[in-house]
């Protein structure tokens, strides 16, 4: 086998500036703790076509259309979000209701294009992602590392690479990797290096323009501790070894000098959006990639290809938990086609698109001591090919609710069900 040694945290950039389906009908959201237990804790549902591959749910819209802007017209340097195609007002919910960013695909004269929605102007609101987030730190470590590591039979020590992403989205066992998603996560970020993580919401990559956002804390109390610091992938006949951070200059206390009461990864429904928008797209919009991602990586995230088995029999963000978005979407779809009505969540989703929807997805909650409230937070990138006009889209959502505990938990988790759903409902319909 070919060996070398990475150090990942020599690679810096300059910082500048969740249960069975139904089958009669969608059954009312459960409150509080029931909902966070039986919803939000729940495996996720699958379509009956579930088999791998790129999306390619974008409708087609003219070639002069001014409704969706492309990354060409757009660009990439500071200042590109007010070249957009966009709206924060266009989603009729109010503020008290949460915060919600969608990005709507669409492809145009041969390439993507994208529309920006939101609701009471949210987009740039400061909050927490929870463990949300932890989407990006695999990100940021995979774009350190070729597509040799990022293959189905690669290792992590003796947990396979696509266990290890399965069940920090899944929060449960998959192979060896034992369901441990914080200290999952944690190992990531002490490998990408915090530094790194907030400079790719910056002049690394996203040029998100807020210096407030940013990527300076982990999750739990311990980090993954893998059985060697090898990284194998014996298919393509390598392995190196990577040096994880015993300690980082870029980490910052929940509450440091420089954070808010939203802590030490403060970011906003754009922010999150857009850096999970533009994976969605990594293979159609070159202009956007992630530097240094390869294409492997991001089929990795989604599908956690190579996983074992597992209980959500799913890889990667399909095997997501909580129902919350399946029955936000599928209650939007019955809302716009009555002959859905009466069906499971499985049976619409299913019906609605002959079996080949998507729904890629990660949710962060939490009771907040530090504000006061109980939080949820979902992060979701959906492909729904329905009879009428494929949609696709990217939506980043927060609700909260008073009192800090696990019961309101479950009632921010309903909260937000229900702004999904009407969110989606304006996207779908004619």
């Amino acid at each position: 086998m070919k060996k070398s040694t990475i150090a990942l945290f020599l690679v810096l950039f300059p910082l500048t500036a969740c249960s069975q389906a139904q089958t009669n009908g969608i059954p009312p959201a459960p409150e509080g703790l029931a909902y966070y237990d039986d919803i939000m804790g729940a495996p996720p549902l699958l379509p009956a076509n579930a088999e791998p591959g790129w999306q390619q749910c974008a409708p087609a819209v003219a070639a002069d259309s001014q409704t969706y802007r492309t990354s060409q017209e757009v660009g990439t340097d500071k200042g590109w979000i007010e070249a957009t195609a966009h709206d924060w007002q266009a989603l009729p919910m109010n503020a008290e209701d949460g915060k919600i960013t969608v990005i709507d695909f669409a492809q145009k004269d041969g390439q993507m294009a994208y529309r920006y929605l939101a609701n009471a102007n949210t987009h740039d609101d400061l909050y927490e992602p929870w463990s949300s987030s932890k989407i990006m730190a695999f990100a940021g470590v995979m774009s350190l590392l070729s597509d040799n590591f990022a293959q189905p039979d690669t290792l992590i020590g003796d947990v396979k690479l696509a266990d290890l992403i399965t069940s920090i989205n899944s929060y449960e066992a998959s192979g060896k990797a034992d369901g441990n998603s914080n200290a999952l996560a944690y190992y990531l970020v002490n490998l990408a290096g915090r530094d790194y993580l907030t400079a790719l919401f910056h002049d690394a990559w996203l040029r998100i323009g807020q210096p407030q956002v940013m990527f300076r804390g982990a999750y739990g109390p311990d980090a993954f501790q893998p059985t060697d610091l090898y990284w194998r992938t014996p298919s393509r006949q390598v392995e190196a070894q990577i040096v994880s951070r015993e300690s980082d200059s870029g980490s910052r206390s929940y509450r440091c000098d420089d954070c808010g009461l939203t802590g030490n990864k403060p970011m906003t429904t754009l922010a999150s959006a857009e850096f999970l928008k533009r994976l969605a797209a990594h293979k159609r919009d070159r202009l956007t990639q992630m530097p240094g991602l390869s294409d492997d990586a991001v089929q990795m995230l989604f599908y956690g290809l190579g996983h074992s088995e597992n209980s959500a029999n799913a890889g990667g963000m399909m095997a997501g938990a909580s129902l919350t978005p399946h029955r936000a979407i599928a209650a939007a779809l019955q809302h716009e086609f009555p002959e859905l009505q009466g069906l499971s969540v499985q049976q619409t989703l299913d019906q609605a698109t002959n079996g080949n929807w998507r729904i890629f997805h990660k949710l962060g909650a939490g009771p907040s001591e530090t504000r006061g409230a109980s939080e949820v937070v979902a992060l979701a990138h959906i492909c729904l090919p329905l009879a009428t006009g494929t949609k696709e889209f990217t939506f980043a959502a927060q609700a909260s609710v008073d009192d800090n505990s696990y019961d309101h938990v479950g009632v921010a988790g309903a909260k937000l069900e229900r702004l999904i759903e009407n969110a989606v409902r304006e996207l779908i319909q004619p």
